[in-house]
């Protein structure tokens, strides 16, 4: 059995998946690992597949005629694997999965560090590292699940104070400095290592959020299954944040918000999604108001200001009105 394998979903970032590449295979060679390289390329236009053929031939490659998004990414190489495979039929598992983003780059000894975390603790199903920007300065690597403070503090008028609040969402700086491993809701996917035991009990990733919250709604699976999440902060991982993501930022903003919806539809009851849908619909009102100020300042040209109202109505539309069945506990899905 491998103590672990590493997938790595790619679209467009070809020079900085080669990096990650790189330090994911440095930092191996100086460990007692056995581990497996998975990438799965969403159909990128930039040569990233040549280069992957080229300069590391051992990675197992799985080349996308289309971009599936994160989740379906992800359960590509999972299922590879032989997760989700029929129990009759034998198969050898990794031990753990650390899905990585590209953007990211190891630190030595971050690999065997999670790998000796879930050694020495048998109730973790999740674990993260410690994240930091490009520049080396803080990044929150972990929060609480979402609910309908987050939501308030990042759309409404509430006192800055609240930002780096537990309500918020976020842990204190405090517990990543002691570099003692503590329990989070979630990790964020950048480096987010599972328990193979974990993801035969859940499953694999919901395909139907296409981008964000996947791995959160993941992690709510496996937490609700009775393991449990921490980060690890003794393991670094620099991440340089969303450098796919810019890529389509339209896109990007009405993906984010259907992926909450989904999130809060699928695991919250009724009145807190109505609630924390009045809190997006204000949101959004808000967002909209402050773009055609910053037009009347000369900041946003109208074109921008059009574009970005019809996400902001999109947005409202996809939380008030989702297409919905119901499911037997009483919440809804969204469709």
């Amino acid at each position: 059995m491998a103590d672990l394998a590493i997938v790595v979903v790619n679209w467009n970032v070809r020079e900085m998946l080669a990096a990650c590449l790189r330090s994911v295979q440095a930092d191996l060679a100086s460990s007692r690992l056995v581990a497996k390289i998975w990438v799965v390329d969403n159909a990128s236009t930039d040569g990233s597949v040549d280069m992957l053929r080229r300069d590391f031939p051992d990675i197992q490659l799985i080349a996308g005629d289309k971009n599936l998004g994160f989740a379906a990414g992800n359960n590509a190489a999972l299922r590879a694997m032989g997760f989700d495979t029929p129990q009759q039929e034998a198969v050898k598992l990794p031990a753990a999965v650390l899905l990585l983003n590209p953007d990211t780059e190891l630190h030595s000894g971050a690999l065997q560090t999670l790998v000796d975390f879930f050694n020495s603790n048998a109730q973790a199903g999740v674990a993260g590292a410690r994240l930091l920007y490009g520049d080396g300065s803080f990044q929150h690597s972990a929060f609480d699940f979402p609910g309908l403070w987050q939501l308030a503090i990042e759309l409404l008028p509430v006192p800055g104070r609240l930002i780096e609040s537990k309500l918020n969402g976020r842990y204190a700086r405090s517990l990543y400095e002691q570099g003692r491993p503590f329990r989070v809701g979630h990790p964020l996917g950048a480096a987010m290592c599972v328990r193979a035991e974990a993801i035969e009990q859940v499953g694999l990733l919901d395909e139907q959020f296409h981008m964000y919250a996947e791995e959160v709604d993941w992690c709510k699976r496996i937490v609700s299954a009775g393991w449990a999440a921490y980060c690890v902060p003794s393991a670094t991982v620099t991440h340089y944040s969303g450098q796919s993501t810019t890529q389509v930022e339209s896109d990007s903003f009405v993906n984010l918000w259907t992926s909450r919806r989904r999130f809060y539809g699928k695991h919250y009851r009724p009145l807190k999604v109505w609630l924390a849908a009045q809190i997006v619909r204000l949101g959004m009102r808000r967002k909209a108001s402050q773009d055609r100020d910053a037009a009347q300042r000369g900041e946003l040209v109208p074109e921008t200001v059009a574009e970005r109202q019809q996400c902001y109505d999109r947005v409202v539309t996809i939380w008030l009105h989702p297409q919905t069945r119901p499911r037997r506990n009483g919440q809804e899905e969204y469709a």
